[in-house]
C-alpha cells in the first residue's frame, strides 16, 4: 500500500515536471504558423436578363381587362359591399319583428308544450325558427343567389334547377344548426356565465368537423366527381402532390359548370380521404400552365396546414363575439325582455337576439376576419409560385378571376373589404417572384411578360 502510493505520487511529480518543460519549451520557440490554403475567388456569371420592370409588367397584364370588362367586375364586387350591410339590417329586422311581435315567445312555448325535457325543447324551436327566417329572408335569398348571379352572367342555373339545390342547402343547414344549437343551449345551461367560452370551443369543434366531412360527403351530393383521365398534367399535378407529402392518390374532376363559370380547385380531406379535385370550368377555360398555377396554390393551403390555422384565428373572433353577445343580451333583455317574454340568455326565444347581435358584431369584424384570410391566401399564392413555377399563368389566372373580383382597389378598400388578394396585389407577388428567377432556365423559355 505504501509502495503503491509512492510510485502514484512519482508519476504525478514527472508528469508535472513534463509539463513545465514542455510550456518553457513552447515559449522559447514562439506560436507556429496556421496551415493556409490557396482559395480560388471568381466572378459570378453575369445575369442574362437585366430589363425586366416588374411594376410594367403588373400594369400591363391589369390594363388587359378594360371598358366594359372592368366595369362589369367593379360593379359586381362593390354591390358586394352594399349587400353586407343589408344582409345584417335584414337580420336585424327580422329579429326584431319575431321579438317584438312574440312570434319566437310563441314557438318556445309550443315547444315546452311538445316537451317537458328543456334539452328536447332546443330542438323543436330551431326547427321553426330556420323554417321563418328561410321564408323571411327567402325575398333577398332569391336575388342574391339567383337574378344578381344571371345578370352578371355568372351563373349556368334554372331557376328550377337553383330552387333544387337551395332546398338541398336547407336541409343540410337545419340538420347542422339544429345540432349546434342544442348543443349550445346546453352549454348555456351548464356553464351559465362562462357559457361563451365553452361555446366557443364548442363552435370550433363542430366547424372543423364539417369542413373534414363536407369535401368528400357532402359535397359530392351537389356535384359528380370522376378521377381525370391519365395525362401529361395529371402526372405533373401527382408528382408536385408527392413532392410536397400530400398523400393523394388521384386527381378527380367534378362538373362546377352545371352551377356557375367559375374556376375553382382544392386539396381537401383527412385520415385516408385527401384528394385534389379540379373543376371542369378550370380545365375548360384555363391553360395546362394556368392549371398548374391554381393547383399548386391549392396545395400551399393543405401543407401549410391553412385550415388549423384559420379555425385557430376565428376560434378567437368566435371568443369575442360571444363575449359580446352574453354581455349585450344581458342588457337588452334587462330593458326589453318583458315586452318580448324572454326571460334568460338560455330561453330559446331569445334566438332572434343572439342571431341579430352576432351579425352586428362579425360585419364590425369584417376587416379582422378578412385581413385573416387574405394573409393566408397570400402564403399559398407564394407557396404555389414555388411549387408550379408558373408566375405568367398566375397572373392570368388572376384576370380570370376579375369576373366576380375587382381588380384593382384602394389599400383601404383591400383592407376591408377582400377575403384573397386583388388582382393588383396577386400579379404584383408572381411580377415580384418572376423578377428574382430571371435566369432560371425554366423561367427563360417560359412566355415573355408584357411590358
Amino acid at each position: 500500500m505504501v509502495k503503491a502510493a509512492r510510485r502514484l505520487a512519482a508519476t504525478i511529480l514527472v508528469c508535472a515536471l513534463a509539463g513545465v518543460f514542455a510550456t518553457r519549451t513552447l515559449a522559447q520557440a514562439g506560436p507556429s504558423a496556421a496551415p493556409t490554403a490557396h482559395i480560388q475567388v471568381q466572378a459570378l456569371p453575369s445575369p442574362g436578363v437585366t430589363n425586366f420592370d416588374a411594376q410594367k409588367a403588373v400594369d400591363a397584364y391589369l390594363a388587359r381587362v378594360s371598358g366594359k370588362a372592368r366595369a362589369r367586375s367593379d360593379a359586381y364586387f362593390e354591390g358586394g359591399y352594399v349587400l353586407n350591410f343589408v344582409d345584417v339590417l335584414y337580420t336585424v329586422v327580422v329579429a326584431a319583428l319575431l321579438l317584438w311581435l312574440r312570434i319566437s315567445a310563441i314557438m318556445r312555448n309550443f315547444a315546452t308544450r311538445m316537451t317537458r325535457f328543456r334539452f328536447l325543447q332546443v330542438p323543436i324551436y330551431v326547427v321553426q325558427y330556420m323554417v321563418v327566417t328561410t321564408l323571411a329572408a327567402l325575398p333577398l335569398t332569391v336575388y342574391e343567389g339567383f337574378l344578381r348571379e344571371h345578370a352578371f352572367g355568372l351563373s349556368n342555373q334554372t331557376f328550377l334547377q337553383w330552387a333544387g339545390e337551395f332546398a338541398l342547402s336547407f336541409g343540410l343547414n337545419l340538420a347542422g344548426f339544429t345540432i349546434l344549437l342544442t348543443i349550445i343551449y346546453a352549454v348555456i345551461r351548464a356553464a351559465k356565465r362562462s357559457w361563451w367560452v365553452w361555446g366557443t370551443g364548442v363552435t370550433v369543434t363542430l366547424l372543423a368537423a364539417q369542413i373534414v366531412i363536407a369535401p368528400v360527403y357532402i359535397a359530392s351530393l351537389f356535384n359528380h366527381y370522376a378521377p381525370l383521365p391519365e395525362s401529361g398534367m395529371k402526372s405533373v399535378i401527382l408528382s408536385m402532390a408527392r413532392s410536397n407529402g400530400i398523400p393523394a392518390t388521384d386527381v378527380y374532376t367534378f362538373d362546377a359548370s352545371k352551377q356557375s363559370t367559375r374556376i375553382s380547385a382544392n386539396v381537401s380531406g383527412f385520415l385516408g380521404t385527401t384528394r385534389i379535385s379540379l373543376t371542369d370550368n378550370l380545365l375548360n377555360r384555363c391553360t395546362p400552365s394556368e392549371v398548374l398555377a391554381v393547383v399548386g396554390h391549392e396545395m400551399g393551403h393543405y401543407v401549410m396546414n391553412h385550415v388549423g390555422i384559420a379555425l385557430t384565428w376565428f376560434g378567437f373572433v368566435f371568443l369575442a363575439g360571444f363575449a359580446f353577445v352574453d354581455r349585450a343580451f344581458r342588457g337588452l333583455a334587462y330593458l326589453f325582455g318583458g315586452n318580448w317574454d324572454v326571460r334568460t340568455i338560455d330561453d330559446p326565444a331569445g334566438l332572434p337576439l343572439i342571431t341579430a347581435l352576432f351579425s352586428v358584431f362579425m360585419l364590425a369584424a369584417t376587416p379582422v376576419t378578412n385581413t385573416i384570410t387574405r394573409m393566408i391566401e397570400i402564403q399559398a399564392d407564394i407557396f404555389g409560385l414555388n411549387v408550379a413555377r408558373q408566375p405568367d399563368a398566375f397572373a392570368t389566372v388572376a384576370l380570370k378571376l376579375s369576373d366576380y373580383r375587382k381588380l384593382d382597389p384602394s389599400p383601404w378598400e383591400e383592407f376591408v373589404f377582400y377575403d384573397h388578394p386583388s388582382g393588383r396585389t396577386r400579379i404584383g407577388e408572381a411580377m415580384r417572384w418572376k423578377a428574382e428567377h430571371l435566369n432560371d432556365p425554366d423561367i427563360m423559355e417560359g412566355p415573355i411578360s408584357p411590358q
